[in-house]
C-alpha cells in the first residue's frame, strides 16, 4: 500500500528520440521502413526453413527461433513509438508499460541463449562431425529450444515482480522510446538496491553462460580448424562460423555496454542508443549477416521466391 503523500501514476510518458516535429517524421519514415524490412526479411527466413525440408536440421531450426525472437523483439518496441509518433501522444499506460518491459528483457535473453546454442551446434557439426546426428537428435535440440525460452520467461518475471512492488510517485516522463527495464529504475521514488542487485546478478550470469559455451566452442572449432591439411577445408568450416561471429559481436558488445553495469552510471543516451542497436539494429542485420550469405538459405529463399511467383498463374 502507498502511504502518506505518495500518489500511484496510470500511465507513462515516452519523450521518444526527438523533441522536434521535423526530426520525428524522420524517424518515422525510418524505423518504419526498418521494421518492414525486418518483419518481412525474417519472416521469408521462417517461412523458407518451414517449406523446405532440406533445412529441417538443427541448425536452421535454431536460426527460425532466432529470427522469431528478432521480428517479437522489434514489435514491443517500434510499432507503440511510430503510433505515439502519428498520433502526437507520447503516453502508454502503466499496465502495457509494464507489459512492454516484460517481453523486451524475454526476447533480448532469448537471443542470448540461441547465440549460445548455435555456437555449440557448430562445434558439434566441426569438432565431432560423425556423431553430429547422434549427438544432436530431435529430444536434445527440442531442449535447446524450450529451455531458453523457459530461462527467458523466468528471469522478465523476476524484473517484473520486483519492479511493481515500486512507487512511481513524483514523475511519469520516461526519457525513452520504449518502456526498457533500467530506464524505469531511475524513475521511481522507491529504493531500487535489490532491483539493481538482481539486475546485476542475473544480468552477469545470463550474460556469462551463453558467453562461456561460445567462448568453448569457438576455442575447439579453432583447434580443430588448424589440424584441417587443406586450405580449402580450413576455409569452408570457417565460413560456417564467421557470420554467427560477427551476430555474437554485434549483440554482446551492445548488451554488455548497456545492461552490465547498473543502470545510474551511464546517461539516456546510452540507454536509448543501446537500445535501438539491439532491439532494432540488430534484428534487421542478423538476416543479412547471418543467413543471407548461407548458400543453402539463399537455395531456399529462391524456390521460395519462385513458387510464389508460379502460384497466381495456377488454374
Amino acid at each position: 500500500m502507498h502511504q502518506g503523500n505518495q500518489t500511484t501514476i496510470s500511465e507513462f510518458i515516452l519523450l521518444g528520440l526527438s523533441k522536434h516535429a521535423e526530426q520525428q517524421k524522420v524517424v518515422l519514415v525510418l524505423f518504419l521502413g526498418m521494421y518492414v524490412v525486418t518483419m518481412v526479411e525474417n519472416g521469408l527466413i521462417i517461412l523458407a526453413i518451414s517449406l523446405d525440408s532440406y533445412l529441417h536440421t538443427p541448425m536452421y531450426l535454431f536460426l527460425a527461433n532466432l529470427s522469431f525472437a528478432d521480428m517479437s523483439s522489434i514489435s514491443t518496441s517500434v510499432p507503440k513509438m511510430l503510433m505515439n509518433i502519428h498520433t502526437k501522444s507520447q503516453s502508454i499506460s502503466y499496465e502495457s508499460c509494464i507489459t512492454q518491459m516484460y517481453f523486451s528483457i524475454v526476447f533480448v535473453i532469448i537471443d542470448n541463449f540461441l547465440l549460445g546454442v548455435m555456437a555449440y551446434d557448430r562445434f558439434v557439426a566441426i569438432c565431432h562431425p560423425l556423431n553430429y546426428t547422434t549427438i544432436m537428435q530431435p529430444r536434445i535440440c527440442a531442449l535447446l529450444t524450450v529451455i531458453p525460452w523457459v530461462l527467458s520467461n523466468v528471469v522478465a518475471l523476476t524484473h517484473t515482480l520486483l519492479l511493481i512492488q515500486l512507487i512511481f510517485c513524483d514523475s511519469n516522463i520516461l526519457p525513452h522510446f520504449f518502456c526498457d527495464l533500467a530506464p524505469l529504475l531511475k524513475l521511481t521514488c522507491s529504493d531500487t538496491m535489490v532491483n539493481e542487485l538482481v539486475l546485476f546478478v542475473i544480468g552477469l550470469s545470463v550474460i556469462t553462460f551463453p558467453f562461456a559455451l561460445i567462448l568453448f566452442s569457438y576455442i575447439h572449432i579453432v583447434s580443430a580448424v588448424l589440424r584441417i591439411s587443406t586450405t580449402e577445408g580450413k576455409w569452408k568450416a570457417i565460413s560456417t562460423c564467421g557470420s554467427h561471429l560477427t551476430v555474437v559481436l554485434l549483440f554482446y558488445g551492445t548488451i554488455v555496454g548497456v545492461y552490465f553495469f547498473p543502470s545510474s552510471t551511464h546517461p539516456d543516451d546510452r540507454d536509448k542508443i543501446g537500445a535501438i542497436l539491439f532491439t532494432v539494429v540488430t534484428p534487421m542485420l542478423n538476416p543479412f549477416i547471418y543467413s543471407l550469405r548461407n548458400k543453402d538459405m539463399k537455395g531456399a529463399l529462391r524456390k521460395l521466391i519462385n513458387r510464389k511467383k508460379f502460384l497466381p498463374s495456377m488454374p
